[in-house]
């Protein structure tokens, strides 16, 4: 078969066959007598091999080596293939995301985008200070897109970039709460709690119903910080959490200060203080747990504690005691 018929059938051009006779990949096994090239069956063959072999990736040279060489062996080859795949995969799923992100901001002309852009080198600095300085001192009038910002919490580590994204999240346009939702499905305890975090800087009873969803994670430090911010807002359905939180702690003092502020509601004043006085029955020798109880009646508005208070000062732990009459003292002090 002459070339042109060859390169008609197999797809391949004319100049590349040639080029693959030059290199003695596929060499045509005769010669016309005008001199022309004539394959044979088994030369098409091959043609179709190192075609197969070039879709994976596989460069010419090493196409000669894989059908040349009986001892050469494809795993270390294929491995390395696959390596080199991935990463191209990813730079361009990168890519594909920042194009994204450009698109979402609705950029008015080639300005806004490479400001935009500027800020997206920024956020993806390798060094926190250039990060934080991205955030908090954008490009002349770069609006961060609120997904962009989001998705930089979810990722960010350190500390103080994490608390600059958050105040520029809580500024942003756009869905902010949709876009950390993913954050708090993410099987990353560390990804779920700068989800909560950010959440907790969001006003909307959007972001307050992704955050009572929170009081069920598994992780103490999301529910706590989740309940605080409830708490806050006056949702009682972190009651429960923000007692547990007094009982262990940290955070007990914000707690139990919220929790007195709740309790001025009469409907959730008798739980609040069943809640805390039941722990005081269940934990009867740990001395911390029973000051930090007896601290958080003290919050409770008015007189509500004062009758348990004094049954504390008798209590058979002495800094209970002393602490639960100091408050009594002051609450009688007070009520005159």
């Amino acid at each position: 078969m002459l070339i042109g018929e060859v390169a008609r059938r197999s797809g391949v051009s004319a100049r590349m066959l040639r080029h693959y006779d030059s290199l003695g990949l596929v060499r045509p096994t005769g010669r016309t007598v005008g001199g022309y090239r004539e394959y044979s069956p088994d030369d098409i063959r091959r043609i179709f091999h190192v075609e197969g072999l070039r879709s994976l990736g596989l460069s010419l040279h090493q196409i000669g080596r894989a059908l040349d060489d009986p001892g050469f062996t494809p795993s270390a080859l294929v491995g390395d293939l696959i390596r080199k795949t991935e990463e191209r995969v990813g730079r361009e799923q990168e890519l594909l995301e920042r194009l994204r992100t450009v698109d979402a901001a609705e950029p008015s002309g080639w300005q806004d985008v490479l400001r935009l852009v500027e800020l997206l080198h920024g956020l993806g600095s390798q060094y926190a200070a250039r990060r934080q300085q991205a955030v908090l001192a954008p490009a002349e009038d770069v609006s961060a897109p609120a997904e962009l910002l989001a998705e930089a919490i979810l990722a960010e580590s350190d500390a103080n970039v994490a608390g600059a994204l958050r105040w520029a999240l809580a500024r942003a346009d756009g869905d902010a709460v949709a876009s950390l939702a993913s954050g708090l499905d993410s099987g990353d305890v560390a990804v779920r709690r700068r989800a909560v975090q950010a959440l907790a800087e969001l006003a909307g009873d959007e972001a307050t119903a992704m955050l009572t969803g929170a009081l069920e994670d598994p992780d103490t430090a999301i529910r706590r910080q989740a309940a605080l911010t409830l708490g806050a807002r006056g949702v009682t359905e972190a009651v429960p959490t923000l007692v547990g939180t007094v009982v262990e702690g940290p955070n007990d003092v914000e707690a139990a200060e919220i929790l007195g502020m709740l309790a001025r509601d009469a409907q959730w004043a008798d739980r609040i203080m069943s809640a805390l006085t039941g722990e005081l029955d269940t934990h009867t020798t740990d001395s911390a747990v029973r000051m930090r109880l007896t601290q958080a009646l003290a919050e409770m508005p008015g007189t509500l504690a004062l009758d348990t208070l004094r049954q504390l000062a008798h209590d058979e732990d002495r800094s209970v005691a002393l602490l639960a009459a100091a408050l009594v003292q002051a609450l009688d002090t007070t009520d005159r």
